[in-house]
């Protein structure tokens, strides 16, 4: 019985681990509406997925904030690009595990990207 608590106890935390990475959020405080975006671990070049796949419209809005999935708290390059052309790599961008987003990005940060 000991046996038995003891693995749903760590099935349990593991699935409330899980569940928290699920519930980080980004927030579009530019102008435009994004419709790639893509984190890698910092210094590197290997991107995850599109994560505007996630939202229903396949895109994030200006103000909108949409749920990371594959996302743990650290600090990542993000690739992102919007509905008028503009792309731009932001380097080593807080993701934060805990707040009401995880990280966001202003217009002033994507201002002068190249379309």
């Amino acid at each position: 019985m000991k046996k038995f608590l003891l693995t749903a106890m760590v099935l349990l935390t593991a699935i409330s681990v899980a569940d928290a990475a699920q519930r980080l959020k980004f927030w579009n405080l530019t102008i435009n509406t994004i419709d790639e975006l893509y984190l890698a671990p910092a210094g590197t070049d290997k991107w995850g997925k599109n994560q505007c796949l996630n939202d229903p419209d396949k895109s994030v809005d200006p103000d909108e904030r949409m749920y990371l999935s594959d996302v743990t708290p650290g600090k990542y390059d993000v690739k992102v690009s919007d509905t008028k052309g503009r792309t731009c790599v932001l380097r080593n961008v807080e993701v934060k595990g805990t707040g009401p987003y995880a990280f966001s990005i202003e217009e002033n940060e994507v201002k002068n990207c190249k379309k």
